[in-house]
């Protein structure tokens, strides 16, 4: 049994903010399934079912509407829910998150009804992303990140002063060490941002982008460990018997990292955290041991990313930013850990092979050499 809070079947989520908040996709096409092949599979759906209460020790589940059901195993993959304003006028109608395909429905309802001023709050991906989007559909957009930069918390400086710089380009006002102080609205709706700097910026929609909140809840209250979401150990199991969690949720012990307790917000994580879990259910336990990627297309350019560039000392340049082409090296202690490749497919799977196979220490130079393909350098 599946349960999920969705009203329909399960898809896939990355593309709300890309190809199906621009109409470029679909939802047929972004479904994980086609929704017979999970009955056809013996996979029952409780959609639009959320959980608000476990009992580990009894192995069973209280629903949002208050019926219980009985588990031998079960599954966390509850992610995590949008991180919210907390600011006045954080309420009003015209405010929008992006996690599920109600919120990008109601964005693309706003934009047919004549919205045509947009401030997305975040410069991280999704902001960026759906900034992308936005002025694809003709809107004026604005961006508004407190720190000092774009994607700062995610990536080096060389990718965000390139991605503010293309922003730019495209007619996108990005403005960086700007902190938001209310969002103002007249009838119940938003009429524009006002920061803190007394300026106002006049809108008729407003994108949150934030950061996410761990959906572990019911687990916490139910007694398993975590704190930055729910502990799992490399079997993604919980410190509560029979109970995994895998996902955005999941905060473990990461191989590429120095073996420090992150959670990982990425497909490919909750992918082969699902695997692992199966497996161990099955009998054939392998420890989760995944090299992280990821991905973000914005306007006509693909950033694949390899690796964690957590505790980075040392970045290098490979290409020419200018030539929309290019890679970031992340290095730590002379070894490279991390590898941001926009419109560089070779460097992408040539520098995941080198992460996975475990690099040496290498000349920082010879990174840099476009003419030395990175496979030369394993």
């Amino acid at each position: 049994m599946m349960i999920g809070r969705d009203s329909v079947p399960p898809y896939e989520r990355p593309p709300l903010s890309k190809e199906y908040l621009a109409g470029d996709k679909s939802f047929e096409r972004i479904m994980i399934r086609p929704e017979a092949f999970w009955a056809d599979k013996g996979v029952e759906l409780r959609m639009g079912s959320g959980v608000s209460a476990i009992d580990w020790m009894a192995h069973t589940l209280t629903l949002s509407d208050g019926s219980e059901i009985g588990y031998r195993k079960l599954i966390w993959a509850g992610g995590a829910d949008p991180r919210r304003l907390s600011l006045p006028g954080a309420n009003l109608k015209g405010i929008h998150y992006v996690r599920d395909k109600s919120d990008a429905d109601a964005m693309m309802a706003a934009l047919e009804a004549g919205a045509k001023r947009a401030v997305v709050i975040g410069g991280g991906y999704i902001g960026l992303e759906a900034a992308a989007v936005l002025r694809k559909l003709g809107c004026e957009v604005t961006v508004l990140e407190m720190q000092d930069r774009v994607l700062a918390r995610v990536a080096g400086e060389e990718l965000s002063r390139f991605y503010e710089d293309e922003h730019r380009r495209q007619g996108v006002d990005i403005q960086v060490s700007q902190g938001v102080a209310a969002v103002q609205g007249e009838d119940g709706s938003v009429t524009g941002v006002e920061l803190t700097n007394g300026d106002v910026l006049h809108c008729d929609m407003v994108i949150v982008g934030i950061g996410i909140v761990p959906a572990v809840a019911p687990l916490i209250a139910a007694g398993a460990a975590g704190s930055n979401g729910v502990d799992v150990d490399v079997f993604c199991r919980t410190t509560l018997d029979d109970i995994y969690a895998i996902g955005d949720c999941a905060a473990h012990a990461n191989p590429f990292a120095d073996s420090a307790i992150i959670r990982l917000e990425s497909v490919q994580n909750a992918n082969d955290m699902a695997n692992t879990t199966a497996r161990a259910i099955m009998g054939d336990k392998e420890p989760y041991h995944a090299l992280p990627w990821f991905w973000s297309n914005q306007y006509d350019l693909k950033l694949q990313t390899a690796g964690l560039n957590i505790g980075y000392d040392q970045t290098v340049l490979r290409g020419d930013p200018e030539t929309r082409k290019f890679t970031v090296v992340y290095m730590k202690e002379g070894r490279p850990i991390a590898f941001d490749c926009v419109n560089a497919m070779k460097d992408y799977v040539q520098g995941r092979k080198m992460l996975e196979k475990g690099s040496e220490k290498i000349d920082p130079a010879l990174l840099a050499d476009t003419e030395i393909p990175l496979k030369d350098l394993l």
